[in-house]
């Protein structure tokens, strides 16, 4: 697993349970998304009725199953959590929807990834409350409609685009939770250096948030190994000078990119002239999936501006050049330009 990367890790699991805020007001960034949550929660309190079904998409690692579990504690309700890839059957559907009670909430992490089969016997369910069963096979066959407790589905995605329109249309409320700037994620490391009893000094602070590519498990990840090097190799308390060693010993560069990150640029630059390149290719190159490269590896890339995507392939910009210290090669960019055009 990357040290800049957004998915969780089972020691990512075991230590976020420990720093994932429990209540909205301890909910850091997303002000937007908790605004309407919360409005959505007091009326449906008001009303006595469960939430409406809730998508919430974006990349991994700013909070969808935290703000999961916290919609849950401020409803007062319980949560059971599941995910797309572990609902393999309908069998696997109907055990968890009938031990829901009334106005529980069902959350579905990886929602995307629910089998066609499985997807559809969650229609009614999501619209009617009622899940269909067939007992027996041939002519002697008889269906079963199971009524459902009112619960609410909370499902949640790093590639919406990949749900199906009439799973999509049977979420009530959609939210988009996007990348923390830098202030943001500073609050985070000051409260989970707060929880984890790590001495840190807020000079500290500042090179830890601009390589945590606005995402708090990044930063939540690069604190603990920056409390394993300052105990070892410092008197304990992360510093400056020793945050900055740590960082450079984890070959984490000044905005966040990894090895990985520069070899893709590199190879960009160096074998294709700046591009444009097409995505197989870029793959084949750094021995990567192309589908790992377009969904892990280029949507930060894109966010800082160091790559674009033109018809003809990915084409490394301007600002790449100069964060990795190369001469920028306008020609080569122009006829790119030129050909993204066409």
């Amino acid at each position: 697993m990357r040290m800049v990367s957004g998915k969780a890790t089972s020691e990512d699991t075991r230590v976020e349970l420990t720093l994932r805020p429990k209540r909205l007001g301890e909910f850091v960034g997303q002000e937007k998304v908790k605004g309407n949550l919360e409005i959505a929660i007091v009326a449906a309190q008001q009303r006595h009725e469960p939430l409406d079904h809730i998508l919430l998409h974006g990349p991994p690692g700013l909070g969808k199953t935290t703000l999961a579990h916290i919609i849950a504690a401020e409803m007062g309700v319980n949560i059971k959590v599941s995910s797309g890839p572990a609902i393999e059957r309908t069998g696997d559907l109907a055990a968890v929807l009938t031990n829901l009670r009334e106005s529980d909430i069902l959350f579905i992490d990886e929602v995307h990834r629910l089998s066609r089969v499985v997807e559809e016997k969650l229609y009614p369910a999501m619209e009617d409350f009622v899940f269909d069963i067939f007992l027996g096979k041939g002519p002697a066959a008889r269906g079963l409609r199971l009524d459902l407790p009112h619960f609410s589905l909370i499902g949640a995605t790093t590639r919406s685009a990949l749900l199906s329109p009439p799973l999509r249309d049977r979420f009530g409320a959609t939210y988009h939770l996007a990348f923390y700037d830098e202030t943001a994620i500073k609050t985070i490391l000051r409260r989970s250096a707060a929880i984890l009893r790590v001495p840190v000094e807020d000079g500290a602070l500042d090179p830890i948030a601009q390589r945590s590519r606005g995402t708090p498990r990044v930063a939540n990840r690069l604190l603990k190994r920056l409390r394993d090097y300052a105990q070892v190799m410092a008197n304990g308390t992360i510093t400056e000078e020793s945050a900055l060693e740590g960082l450079s010993k984890l070959e984490v560069d000044s905005v966040g990119l990894d090895d990985i990150d520069h070899r893709v640029l590199h190879t960009i630059i160096d074998k294709f002239d700046g591009g444009p390149v097409g995505l197989d290719t870029i793959a084949a190159s750094i021995s990567e999936d192309a589908d790992t490269i377009m969904g892990v590896y280029e949507p930060y890339l894109l966010q800082l501006g160091f790559l674009e995507r033109t018809p003809r392939g990915r084409v490394a910009t301007r600002l790449a050049y100069e964060h990795l210290g190369l001469p920028y090669r306008k020609g080569d960019r122009t006829q790119a330009s030129l050909w993204g055009r066409e």
